[in-house]
């Protein structure tokens, strides 16, 4: 099997909005009118909070409470070479937070509404996060409502996470 690069890691975590991002202006990728009324349940650890592989099983994201909301970072990848890659501001991606501001929906029960980075292009978008039984999460991001986007499923993840971010070959 050959190596992921850092770019397919990216495009991995990022693909599920890829077609919405394409066809619907920057300026519609904030929802508007953010709920600040909300306030969030403790988080249940064995339901969202852990360690999480990406559906193309090329980045693990550590979920975990930040406040009163989810947030997840990346934390183990695959990519070639010595050097782990970086976002478009030059930062390490290793250890990136790029789920943030993950809050209770209001009317969907069991999700989670919050943002996603996109590392590359240094853009936020809307995600939703939720479990629909043991040891799966559902990831989707979209662009202005949740119909213009897709949705990844990730699982959770036990295997060892090497230095500098590394995922074994077959996670």
């Amino acid at each position: 099997m050959r190596a992921l690069t850092g770019d397919n890691v990216r495009r991995a975590a990022f693909a599920f909005f890829a077609i919405a991002v394409a066809d619907i202006s920057s300026a519609s990728a904030q929802q508007a009118g953010a709920n600040a009324t909300s306030t969030a349940a403790p988080l249940d650890p064995g339901t969202l909070g852990g360690l999480w592989l990406s559906e193309k099983h090329d980045g693990v994201f550590s979920i975990r409470s930040c406040g009163d909301t989810i947030c997840g970072a990346l934390v183990g990848m695959q990519y070639d070479g010595p050097e782990i890659p970086r976002g478009k501001h030059g930062q390490s991606e290793c250890g990136l937070t790029m789920l943030t501001d993950f809050r209770p929906s209001d009317d969907t029960s069991g999700r989670w509404e919050g943002h996603i980075l996109d590392p590359d292009s240094d853009k936020t978008y809307d995600a939703q996060i939720w479990s629909p039984r043991p040891n799966v999460m559902k990831l989707r991001g979209y662009v202005g409502i949740p119909l213009f986007g897709q949705t990844q499923t990730w699982t959770r993840y036990s295997g060892p996470i090497g230095a500098a971010c590394r995922l074994p070959e077959n996670p």
